[in-house]
């Protein structure tokens, strides 16, 4: 019993130390339970909204970027009161205006004159598109300019009677002029060689019709017959013969007739 007494007195301190924390907690909890009610503050009661349909609209602030979005209305600026203009610079506006006016007056006399000069110049021929027509365009005016030559002329040189009117160089005393080398008159002249008169540029020295051929000039002496065509410069065929000691023009569709010429280097 002792010893079972000594037991209990040394387990119940160790009881006690166990129960202590249990009855604080517990008083504890009942206080922290208490505060609440006590110090919660009073809830401020509800104010009552008006009602929408009553309640005016508030006007809504404009945030930064719309604020810098909106244009800024600038001051519109007064217009300056005219000043008067002194009596000098009227003066120099005045002697710049008649300035301008004679110098318009000038370019319109040029333009004028340059007018008038154009219209005195002949007008230029409108030139081929390449080389080769170029050339072609070139040969065929010529030819026109040939074909006029010979019709102005020829014209006047017509016989009356080519059977007395006509001579040979026997009659004429011999021939004198310039005489074609041997191979020059196989290469050029002859029968085999027959040409077109308008072909060929004419001229009129000292009262005689003188024509170019293959380098070399030649002066026709004697008047063409009456009964030739009108146009046989540009429609028979000619050619250059020597017979007798002389040089003679012959028309194939009348190879009897023969009209003397006289024959030039230059």
């Amino acid at each position: 019993m002792q010893a079972f007494g000594l037991i209990n007195m040394g387990i119940l301190p160790l009881l006690l130390e166990a129960m202590t924390p249990a009855y604080a907690q517990h008083d504890q909890r009942e206080q922290e339970a208490r505060r609440p009610n006590q110090e919660q503050p009073a809830r401020p009661e509800r104010q009552q909204q008006p009602n929408a349909a009553h309640q005016e609209p508030q006007q809504r602030m404009p945030r930064p970027e719309e604020r810098s979005q909106q244009p800024t209305a600038r001051p519109q600026r007064q217009p300056e009161p005219a000043r008067p203009t002194p009596p000098q610079a009227q003066e120099r506006e005045r002697g710049q205006q008649e300035r301008w006016q004679q110098d318009r007056g000038q370019q319109d006399r040029g333009q004028q004159d340059r007018r008038q000069q154009e219209r005195r110049l002949p007008q230029p021929q409108p030139q081929a598109r390449g080389p080769q027509e170029y050339r072609q365009q070139q040969a065929q005016q010529r030819q026109r300019d040939y074909a006029t030559q010979h019709r102005s002329t020829w014209s006047e040189h017509r016989a009356q009677n080519w059977q007395s009117q006509h001579r040979t160089w026997q009659d004429r005393g011999g021939y004198t002029g310039f005489r074609i080398s041997t191979t020059s008159y196989r290469n050029h002249f002859g029968p085999r060689h027959g040409f077109r008169m308008s072909s060929y540029p004419l001229v009129v020295v000292g009262g005689f019709p003188r024509f170019q051929y293959s380098g070399l000039w030649f002066s026709v002496m004697d008047p063409w017959p009456e009964y030739w065509s009108a146009g046989w410069y540009g429609d028979d065929d000619v050619y250059i013969e020597s017979w007798g000691g002389g040089y003679y023009l012959l028309n194939r569709r009348y190879p009897s007739d023969r009209i003397a010429i006289m024959v030039y280097q230059n």
